[in-house]
């Protein structure tokens, strides 16, 4: 059974993720972990991306999910060279991710949030993004990005760091999916 997502009330979601040792990226626990962690986003129909805080592991973790690689498909502006490369993947681990580089450039998009349920709003962010982490077997890499990714990753990384996307955004909204609309 996927783990329970914590909701925008959630004392957890505030607080500063820490760090995964090096040594115990490969442990049972945070395998453990990871594992749940992607249970908990492919439960999801509508979400790309989960941080560890959002499940309840206040540690500096996010999985993106291989999702990603239709939304990217389908949005030709979207097919540079970096997300190219990135549409191959499947779901991907980052620990102790570090945002090295983002454009001066912005854009403004459309967030949600599995954990600020049926609120969207407009939030700018960097065009692109350059992350540095480490993957579920203790290997570190950078992977830059433009476009939806270098979005999700500016996004985990807030959640990290205590930060949901209704703290930066503007024209904040409700639209609840037709299932929730059709049972009231």
């Amino acid at each position: 059974m996927p783990k329970k997502i914590f909701q925008k009330e959630a004392p957890i979601l505030r607080k500063m993720a820490v760090e995964i040792s090096a040594n115990s990226i490969k442990s049972p626990k945070i395998q453990k972990i990871i594992e749940e962690m992607k249970v908990a986003l492919e439960s999801q129909d509508d979400g790309v991306a989960i941080a560890g805080p959002q499940i309840g592991y206040p540690l500096r973790i996010f999985v993106v999910s291989k999702r990603i690689q239709d939304i990217v498909k389908e949005s030709k502006s979207e097919l540079t060279e970096d997300n190219k490369k990135y549409k191959t993947l499947a779901t991907t681990v980052y620990i102790n991710p570090v945002i090295k580089k983002i454009s001066k450039k912005k854009m403004v998009v459309e967030e949600g949030c599995l954990s600020v349920r049926y609120l969207y709003g407009k939030v700018s962010r960097s065009l692109k993004a350059t992350i540095v982490a480490y993957d579920e077997n203790g290997k570190k890499f950078t992977r830059g990005a433009t476009g939806l990714l270098a979005q999700i990753f500016q996004h985990e990384v807030d959640h990290l760091n205590g930060i949901l996307f209704i703290d930066k955004a503007k024209h904040i909204e409700e639209i609840l999916p037709k299932s929730v609309v059709s049972s009231k």
